[in-house]
């Protein structure tokens, strides 16, 4: 994809799911877990660091869903964005409806983001889709992150990790933001997702003959739009801040880049 310098809108997703606190922002003594210290930068921070060191970001907006907790914590020229209740989708086409296509997401936890992995996926995604997700391959993140335990998704072709990367790259891509939130609404009924994907797609995932192209196709089929997965070359891409081990790990990565700058 190729973009004019700053031309590109990000929206990096804050908030929490309303309910019980989140587990690893309760276990660090904060609010939000965008705001919970990684190797003493709280990682929002890193990831507005990552975004504005990347020559095709310009806009740069926080969707939370309680600004307060941001004061004084932000850069200036940061937008901050109220989140919607009904969970992330619902943010994103919030965040679509505000700032336009393209629009490039992530996420508060993503907090390993470098500007190198953006470009490479900008710079990887086709003109013609219409969307397009960052995902690692499973050989690629245990090559750079050995011994780490991430969820992959396998099909036929290959073993995936998602990168917390998405491009809403044209006005069509709001019906995926669309399809994500019917599938968000029913994420604890499996069955209602199994049939919204289709009985042959479900088939050929337990037969694991679905393919990378095929699972796209269906996306877009479903959606009206052109779909992509597109593959990173950096495992790290895969890592965020889930769950205590990844917080280790995160800061072991971390401290390792820091000793082998010059």
């Amino acid at each position: 994809m190729t973009t004019t310098h700053g031309a590109l809108s990000a929206l990096i997703l804050a908030g929490t799911r309303p309910g019980a606190p989140d587990p690893m922002a309760q276990a660090s003594g904060v609010s939000h877990k965008a705001i919970l210290p990684v190797a003493g930068t709280p990682m929002i921070l890193r990831v507005i660091q990552a975004l504005q060191a990347t020559p095709a970001i310009g806009r740069i907006a926080v969707c939370i869903d309680n600004p307060d907790v941001l004061a004084g914590l932000l850069p200036s020229g940061i937008d901050i964005l109220p989140a919607s209740p009904s969970g992330p989708s619902a943010s994103v086409l919030a965040g679509l409806a505000q700032m336009g296509t393209p629009l490039l997401v992530t996420t508060a936890d993503n907090a390993l983001l470098r500007p190198a992995w953006i470009t490479e996926f900008l710079d990887h995604c086709s003109p013609q889709a219409d969307v397009a997700a960052a995902v690692a391959p499973e050989a690629v993140v245990l090559r750079d992150v050995p011994g780490t335990r991430r969820t992959f998704i396998r099909l036929a072709d290959m073993a995936f990790s998602g990168c917390n990367l998405f491009l809403f790259r044209t006005p069509a891509s709001l019906k995926v933001a669309e399809l994500w939130q019917h599938v968000e609404k029913n994420r604890k009924h499996p069955l209602r997702i199994a049939w919204l994907l289709g009985p042959g797609i479900l088939l050929r995932a337990v037969c694991k003959t679905l393919t990378r192209a095929a699972l796209c196709a269906r996306i877009g089929a479903l959606s009206g739009t052109t779909a992509e997965l597109v593959l990173l070359s950096d495992g790290r891409a895969a890592v965020d801040v889930d769950k205590p081990a990844d917080l280790e790990l995160t800061e072991k990565l971390i401290a390792a880049e820091t000793t082998a700058s010059p």
